[in-house]
């Protein structure tokens, strides 16, 4: 009996926590056809797996990958670290429905709070649709490298029923929007969306529209929310994807009676870097409230969380109506904003007032964090040669400050003016306690991530978080075994996602395998690649040790390098 593909000798690791095995597996058709001992020369391809891992591929469950999907198949940083699966529309955002008087006020939702880059979009999205199941639809034909599914975004569907996005942010719907509202999520239900998704941050938002105002979803009326759940109630399939508090989360669920993924349960610390409680909290409300009856899963930050970043890009510090405000406008309006000594005095106000914003969220008066203090990001770079500015790379806000003899936020913003702008900052890293990750890694309602793969391009490589899972986490420091971390990573999450088909290696079920090096695998620096459209750049991370990535039975990396492959396929919930 012949196959296309043959994997000889791995170790399995099959999704299923069952324990691991040594065993041939051969794909036919895009689907495993057998598990077990496979005469040689049955297949047209052979991997030899000797001594490496054989896994089913990672579902990456929150990404923005809705507009690069389209100019990067491989939807890459996830396609680097072993995801054969993705799921897009996260947390209220997306590009359907849209008219097409709407598409440039659609692509500036994303360009500020999800940091992709206008210019790309505007190049590379064919924008041939205007209803969800004619954007469904153009994914379907558009080649991927990756399987997608996807999540109505709440923000498009209340601006295309409400006329605009400043209608939508202004009030209630009405009555008849309403209906109309649930006309169209069952429409986008029907065309394979796995459910809604909303940003719920309220107006203290940290990310916000290219205006500086909150999303349509952080101003949303209670009623309204309550409304969509309901409504995804009545429809009787889906989930919903959510980021905001633990109330927000028992309301959707409680009023839907669908399942719910909760973003975000995170490892912080207090001021000092000592690991904080918050954590222990919100695993022990995700044990009640299922026990309540509400099917709440939590997506876990199970990878580190380090930041890159210029003034010319920056909009973490978005809770703070002062930061946003500097963080505005074209470069040279920036800059002119960011030497006005009036605007400088309130800022030092504010940083006396314990308000100032911390990296990623937060504010420095707060017992628990997860962000990062203004005082501890470092200078990774300046780009002029001046001896007086270059000698402070290497050395924090708090060090430059204090050497200057001047306050860190004056620190901070002279040796970016010094660059234009264009200096490079990054937090330092964080060292998480194993003890803390194994609790959060192993919470029996949570799935690990967060990706955020497509998004936040020129700060964050958070789609790495496979290799550091797998090799930090589970091989380094022994938080969980392999068998429990690939049902982790792929079986528990495809569930969640509603992935029904995907995420074990079984006879019948597509071919979606890793082969990795667990000893060799690991991750290379961050570096900054210059292959988006419109000649935009992003941050991106690579790693070494996955082997082969086979998505549908086909090969789609070896050792890292792209085969060029193209065998995703839209993943439509509820259909085969």
């Amino acid at each position: 009996m012949k196959y296309d593909i043959v994997i000889r000798g791995g170790t399995v690791i099959d999704g299923r926590r069952t324990p691991r095995y040594c065993a041939d597996i051969g794909i036919r058709d895009g689907v495993v056809a057998s598990v077990g001992r496979i005469a040689v020369g049955e297949g047209d391809q052979e991997i030899q797996a000797d001594g490496l891992i054989v896994a089913p591929g990672v579902v990456d469950l929150h990404t923005h990958y809705d507009s690069q999907v389209f100019w990067d198949p491989w939807c890459t940083i996830s396609g680097w670290h072993g995801v054969t699966s993705v799921v897009v529309g996260n947390c209220g955002f997306g590009f359907a429905p849209v008219r097409q008087e709407q598409r440039v006020r659609a692509m500036q939702t994303m360009a500020r709070n999800e940091a992709v880059p206008l210019e790309c979009m505007e190049e590379g999205m064919p924008w041939d649709w205007e209803t969800y199941p004619e954007f469904l639809d153009s994914i379907a034909r558009t080649p991927k490298g990756v399987n997608v599914m996807a999540f109505v975004g709440i923000n498009p569907l209340l601006v295309w029923v409400m006329g605009s996005v400043e209608e939508a942010k202004s009030r209630p719907m009405t009555v008849p929007e309403r209906h109309e509202v649930e006309r169209l999520l069952k429409e986008a239900m029907t065309a394979g969306a796995c459910g809604w998704s909303a940003q719920l941050l309220g107006r203290g938002s940290i990310q916000r529209d290219h205006d500086g105002t909150p999303m349509i979803t952080d101003l949303m009326a209670e009623t309204d929310l309550v409304f969509l759940a309901e409504a995804l109630g009545r429809i009787g399939t889906g989930g919903i994807q959510m980021i905001g508090d633990i109330q927000s989360a028992d309301l959707l669920a409680s009023h839907s009676g669908r399942p719910v993924i909760y973003n975000v349960l995170a490892p912080t610390t207090d001021q000092h870097g000592a690991p904080a409680q918050s954590y222990k909290k919100v695993i022990e409300w995700l044990a009640n409230t299922n026990a309540r009856g509400n099917r709440i899963v939590a997506q876990a930050v199970t990878c580190s969380i380090n930041y890159e970043f210029t003034l010319e890009d920056w909009n973490l510090f978005d809770s703070s109506a002062l930061w946003r405000d500097l963080t505005m406008g074209t470069i040279a309006e920036r800059a002119e904003k960011m030497r006005d000594p009036i605007r400088r005095l309130a800022l030092h106000e504010e940083w006396a007032s314990g308000k100032a914003p911390l990296a990623g969220g937060g504010t420095q008066e707060r017992e628990e964090r997860l962000g990062v203090s203004l005082l501890d990001l470092l200078l990774a770079y300046v780009t002029v040669d001046d001896p007086e500015i270059r000698r402070w790379e290497g050395h924090t806000v708090a060090e430059i400050a204090q050497g200057l003899s001047c306050h860190p936020i004056d620190a901070f913003l002279d040796i970016s003016l010094a660059s234009n702008l264009s200096a490079g900052w990054q937090s330092k890293p964080r060292d998480i306690d194993p003890t803390v990750m194994k609790e959060i890694a192993t919470a029996p309602y949570a799935v690990p991530g967060l990706s955020d793969g497509g998004a936040h391009t020129k700060f964050l490589t958070t789609g790495s978080y496979p290799t550091e899972f797998l090799a930090t986490w589970v091989r380094d420091h022994k938080v969980m075994q392999l068998e429990e971390a690939h049902w982790r990573l792929s079986a528990y999450t495809a569930q969640v996602a509603g992935l029904n088909d995907r995420g074990t290696i079984e006879i019948g079920k597509p071919a979606d395998i890793v082969v990795y090096d667990l000893e060799e695998l690991a991750l290379l620096p961050t570096e900054r690649a210059f292959d988006w459209p419109a000649g935009a750049w992003r941050r991106i991370q690579k790693a070494i040790g996955w082997r082969w990535t086979i998505v549908n039975g086909e090969i789609t990396f070896v050792d890292g390098q792209c085969t060029g492959a193209t065998p995703g396929e839209l993943v439509r919930h509820g259909q085969k």
